[in-house]
């Protein structure tokens, strides 16, 4: 772990302890969440979805989500109500999700799907900007590696315990209800971290207060966008796994779960590796990730269970790097704004990617391809680009 520059040692592990109670809180709502997003694509089929309808739903609740975050990221940044802000999203948690249980339409699922979504928005930005404050005492990289680490330990266990339910049941709607024991636990964790918080006692925050968001920021905004479009949606994936037969049904959210472990690994990895080289990890890992198109989609059972890990290590380096090379670069009066920008044009450009690809799957599969290839080998040269402007920048605001 880096030694931070006048960072005290009981500054850095009170700032540990509070990374590993919110990782905590990401832990239970992830196994809430990621257990039902791993099941989403085989059940809106069974619903009676096609695959642009699943593209479209995936992408949408994304999107709307994303808009939200931009409001929310302004609200938390006036208000500094952080903590009332992340705990109601979380609240959202308990109720939406183990209602997926109830219902008999995939238009139905859609709303549910949605609201869900709009929790996470309405807690991210507030919650991201309590986090880089602790993760600025340890290394934003290693710290928010260590969140994603616990994020996706959640990850695993939810599609895992979705595996087992499926397996015995032999169907998707009942296994929602297994998941409000976790989204109970997320609530109740999210309470505890408020009680660890290590409070601000004067100390104005390091860097200095960022007036405008820099121009710099606006590019790396951009990137990440690109990235966001051509980056694969797992309920496609599985709804093609499903479509074609490629696996059965309970293998599904197991190889959902695979992908989150891998995830969480390679997030401490990059994370480490982020703080000592900065944003051109992500580039690297980005050209990893692009291989998860054609191996998930035009190989067989084995290629694509490495496209799957491919993704994966896509989502871990995006886990360790986005979110930091932000909290670099903007001060803390305005990373509400920053964070919630950032996760705006992410989440529609997200929609887009997925609405297009849901809709190229049902007329041409090597479209798909090309379009994931091409708008992830753009994103990947942009962050290359993007190695000296940003570190310019964010040298500027120390």
């Amino acid at each position: 772990m880096a030694t931070i520059a006048g960072v005290s040692p009981d500054e850095r592990k009170a700032a540990i302890k509070f990374i590993v109670c919110l990782g905590a809180v990401s832990l239970f709502a992830d196994m809430t969440y990621e257990g039902a997003y791993s099941i989403m694509g085989g059940f809106l089929k069974d619903l009676g979805a096609t695959a642009t309808e699943v593209g479209i739903i995936a992408g949408d609740g994304e999107m709307i989500a994303a808009s939200l975050r931009y409001f929310s990221g302004k609200l938390a940044d006036r208000t500094r109500a952080y903590w009332g802000i992340a705990i109601a999203g979380y609240a959202m948690n308990l109720l939406v999700v183990p209602a997926l249980a109830f219902v008999g339409t995939w238009q139905a699922a859609a709303f549910l799907i949605i609201a869900e979504r709009t929790g996470k928005a309405l807690r991210g930005p507030a919650r991201d900007v309590l986090l880089s404050d602790a993760t600025g005492k340890v290394g934003h990289g290693w710290g928010f590696g260590l969140h994603a680490a616990m994020d996706q330990t959640g990850a695993v266990a939810g599609p895992v315990l979705m595996a087992i339910t499926v397996a015995r049941m032999h169907n998707f709607a009942p296994a929602f209800l297994r998941l409000a024991a976790p989204a109970l636990l997320a609530f109740v964790a999210i309470l505890a971290a408020r009680y660890v918080y290590p409070e601000n006692k004067g100390t104005p925050p390091s860097g200095k207060d960022t007036k405008v968001l820099p121009q710099v920021y606006w590019v790396y905004v951009a990137a990440a966008g690109m990235l966001a479009l051509g980056f694969l949606d797992f309920p496609l994936l599985s709804y093609h796994f499903e479509n074609t037969a490629l696996v059965s049904k309970a293998v599904i959210p197991l190889l959902y779960a695979l992908a989150m472990g891998v995830n969480g690994l390679t997030a401490l990895i990059f994370g480490r590796l982020f703080d000592k080289y900065g944003i051109v990890v992500l580039a690297w890992g980005i050209l990893i990730s692009m291989l998860s198109v054609p191996l998930g989609f035009l190989g067989g059972a084995a290629a694509a269970t490495v496209g799957v890990c491919c993704w994966a290590l896509g989502l871990g380096v995006q886990d360790a790097s986005l979110r930091s090379g932000i909290a670099q670069l903007v001060s803390m009066n305005k990373r509400g704004n920053a964070f919630g920008t950032f996760n705006a044009v992410y989440g529609i450009m997200w929609f887009a990617g997925s609405a297009t690809m849901g809709l190229l799957y049902d007329h041409r599969l090597g479209a798909l391809v090309a379009f994931g290839l091409t708008a992830q080998l753009i994103a990947a040269g942009m962050f290359f680009w993007l190695r000296k402007p940003l570190g310019e920048a964010i040298a500027a605001n120390k």
